[in-house]
Order: structure tokens, then sequence, then C-alpha cells
């Protein structure tokens, strides 16, 4: 047997089934018109973004980093919610500006912005989150061409990491950011050359559940921060500290500690060194704020048996939640927080293997798992789907296409 990871806080059941907003997982296929179906949860995400307020310092705005989940009636959703958001693309850019957001409050990161997305966002009036001299060079002479001076900030390639991140995203050799030596001069050549000057941004890693690592991570980026607006010599007017708070996935997984982190940081922000004082702070989250506001619903459309393993094939799969399936960069597969929505609560009778209905032996969604007996026609949840889910998975392998999204 292999246990699956906790259910977040905050599902419960109706009827003897999973309840999502108050609906039974039945009652929103149906509304769907189809399995598979992602479900993301108003209520999910209003209460991560209160605990967060409550949490850390006034001083400190929240940004939605946009990849995590583009839905669209998510982001309109987080519009009123979050102070900015983040994109990595103009395709991004164009969902935002269509949920009415003022393009002010976006800024742009990413190692490969073609020109195309440069002038875009320039135009708009985005801040670009420069990741090269070449970049920046590119965007200033877009500038000039437009006859508009770009926003631009600089994203730091730092050398100090967060330890126990799940992904690195800073330290030594990187695709991201400028290596923090070089940083000063850039930006002063920037400013001489007329850009509108808007800080650096500095990100770490993400997916880290340490409270005492995302604290270090944060003691750093505010050092390095006004040591480079010192060598700078102007005013820093924003400083985006990136985020990397994670969630629990896994059995054994414990949620950050996040009175912890806030009141960390709080004590940071109340003795900011001179250089930052008047300096605009933000943190950038994605999965953090929508992770376990998602869920995954799958039909069970077959049940079978072989060399004694039970098998429940649904018409779901990697194709859409690549992560659960242990192929988005997990080293040793683990199952992801899963249950039978039609029985929810019921308990587990026996031990089974959940499995998509793609022709690859990649395609899994629970392995060896102990659930309630469940037939064809059963509903099948993965939990913490909100993130990297629908638009981080290959749709289009195997033609079977994308699945329905809806925010209830």
């Amino acid at each position: 047997m292999k246990p699956v990871g906790p259910i977040p806080a905050g599902y419960g059941a109706l009827g003897g089934e999973l309840a999502i907003a108050g609906r039974t997982a039945s009652a929103l296929v149906a509304e769907a018109g189809r399995t598979p179906l992602f479900v993301y949860s108003r209520a999910h995400l209003d209460a991560r973004m209160a605990e967060l307020r409550a949490a850390l310092p006034n001083r400190v705005g929240m940004n939605y980093a946009v990849k995590a989940n583009p839905h669209p009636a998510v982001i309109a959703h987080m519009a009123p919610l979050v102070d900015g958001f983040d994109i990595a693309s103009a395709g991004e850019l164009a969902l935002c500006v269509a949920a009415g957001i003022d393009p002010v409050r976006i800024s742009f990161a990413g190692p490969g912005k073609r020109d195309d997305e440069l002038e875009a966002a320039i135009t708009a009036g985005v801040t670009l989150n420069c990741e090269s001299e070449g970049e920046g060079a590119r965007a200033l002479a877009i500038g000039q061409r437009l006859g508009k001076a770009p926003r631009i900030a600089i994203r730091v390639n730092p050398s100090f990491v967060m330890t126990g991140s799940g992904m690195k995203m800073g330290g030594g050799a990187k695709p991201f950011g400028i290596d923090a030596e070089r940083v000063p001069m850039l930006a002063r050549a920037i400013i001489a050359q007329g850009a509108e000057w808007r800080g650096l941004h500095i990100f770490t890693g993400s997916q880290t559940l340490g409270a005492e690592a995302i604290i270090e991570a944060q003691a750093n980026v505010l050092a390095l921060a006004a040591e480079l607006a010192e060598a700078i010599g102007h005013g820093l007017p924003k400083l985006n500290m990136g985020g990397g708070l994670g969630i629990p996935y896994f059995p054994g997984d414990v949620a950050v500690d996040l009175p912890r982190v806030g009141a960390a940081l709080a004590e940071r922000v109340a003795h900011l060194p001179l250089a930052l004082q008047q300096t605009e702070l933000c943190m950038e989250l994605g999965r953090y704020l929508v992770g376990e506001a998602g869920v995954y619903l799958t039909r069970i459309i077959d049940r079978k048996e072989s060399h004694g393993v039970t098998f429940l094939v649904t018409d779901g799969g990697l194709h859409h939640q690549l992560a659960a399936s242990g192929n988005f960069g997990t080293v040793v597969r683990r199952n992801y927080p899963s249950a039978i929505a039609t029985h929810y609560g019921a308990e587990p009778t026996e031990e089974v293997n959940i499995v998509g209905c793609l022709c690859t032996p990649l395609d899994r969604l629970a392995d060896n798992a102990m659930m309630p007996r469940a037939e064809v026609g059963d509903l099948v949840a993965v939990f913490c789907a909100g993130a990297y889910g629908a638009t981080a998975s290959p749709s289009a392998f195997l033609g079977h296409g994308p699945a329905a999204e809806m925010l209830v």
C-alpha cells in the first residue's frame, strides 16, 4: 500500500459525495456536461488571501503569478484580492487585459521575451523584469521607436538559493535574471537612457514548506536589494521579493508555518536598511494562492484486474494532471491527495491503481492506494489541482483534448 497525500482543509461531504462550494461533484460534472473537469473554489481563494493578509505585514503587497492558473475566471476573481499580477508571456498579458486589469499593476518576467512581446508590454505600460543586458537594449530601442519610455525593473540572479525549494531559481549559472554583480552597471545605463526605473525582482526558489528556509531567503533578498540599491545610486521604487511558499502534496508534508514567516518578515520590515525605507515591497505567489483551491474530477470508465492488481481506468490522466502523474520534476513518484468523489468519506476497502486513458505506463494518478470500492461511472477526485494543472500538462497528447474548467 502507498498512502495518498493530505486532502486540503475546506472540503466536505454532501449526501456521501465530495462537496465543493456546497455542491456535489456529480452536480458540478452535470453542469459542465462532461469529465474530466477542473473545479476551482472561490471560497478557498478568498480564505487563502485572508490568511496571507492577516499573517504578513501591511507594508508587503501581494502579486499573483498568473502562470500558476491563467483561467480567465480565476484571474478576474483575483483582481480585487491582490495588489499586482506577474505574467510570463504576451498571451498572459492579453488574458489580464481582457479581465480589465490595469497594465500598471502588471510585471512581465521570463528569459525569452520576443520583440513583439516587449512592444506589447511597453505599449500597454507593463513593467518589464529585464533578464539580460541584451533584453534591456532591445526594450530601450523599441521604446525609442514607439516614443514611449519603457518601465523596467531588473531580475537579479542572486548567488544564494532558497534551501529546501522544489525548484531553485537562483544561485550559480541560470537562464533567469542577471548575475548580481552586473546589475548596478545595467541599472545605471537603463536609467541614463531614459527608461522609467522600477526596481528589482529577486526570486530564489519555489515550493518550499520550511519556515526557516523562507525566512532566511527573505532576509537574504532584502540584504542584497539594499546592497544593490546603494551600488546603483538611485532610489529603489519597488522590490519583488519572489515567493516560494509551498503547499503539501505528499504524505508527510506539513503546511508552511505562515504566522512564523509573517512575524519574521514584519521584524525585518520594521528595521529596513536606509536604502529600502521608501521602497514598495511585494511577494509574488502563484501555487500558494490557488493550488489547494482546485480539484480535478475524472470518471471511471473501466475496472479491471491484472495479475491480481485492480486498476481503475479513468477518462483523465497526465495530459491534464502531469504533476499528479509524477512526470513534472518528481524523482520518486508519490501519490497526490485523491479520493473516490462519489463515495467521499467512506471507509477504504481495497487497494487500487488509478490510471488514465492514455496508452503509456506513465499515465498514473494513484499507485497502490486504499480506496472505497468504486465502479464504472464513479468519480475520482485529485486535489491540489488548482496550480500547474490544465495549462502545465500536455493536453494535446494523443488527441484527447483539454479538460473543462469552472470557478464555483
